[in-house]
């Protein structure tokens, strides 16, 4: 069992920053790839970035977030962080963390998601 642990939602103003955290705990050999994704009410779920844990951490974004928000992850700690800057009205969703890991003993890759936290940007 692996459990994703989201934190650093919130109500901010446009234009405003947050960072989310994320951190994976667990029975966990290694991990793949940590992710964003988000979830607007009557939307579907979308992706906002991953970044691969293993393979020099090469990244995914978003077009409606490039050049604002960025990913980043502390391997040691099995933690990955969003920084959210410019935030604007439509980014508010719930957030959620997403990791694509091998257990221990290493068989398959398993998905895992977390529960998610909201951010809201208003006025």
């Amino acid at each position: 069992q692996v459990q994703l642990v989201e934190s650093g939602g919130g109500l901010v103003q446009p234009g405003g920053s947050l960072r989310l955290s994320c951190v994976a705990s667990g029975r966990i050999f290694s991990l793949v790839t940590m992710g964003w994704y988000r979830q607007a009410p009557g939307k579907q779920r979308e992706l906002v970035a991953f970044i691969a844990i293993a393979s020099g951490g090469s990244t995914n974004y978003a077009d409606s977030v490039k050049g604002r928000f960025t990913i980043s992850k502390d391997n040691a700690k099995n933690t990955v962080y969003l920084q959210m800057n410019s935030l604007k009205p439509e980014d508010t969703a719930v957030y959620y963390c997403k990791t694509v890991f091998f257990s221990d003993p290493p068989v398959s890759p398993i998905t895992s998601w977390g529960r998610g936290t909201q951010v809201t940007v208003s006025s």
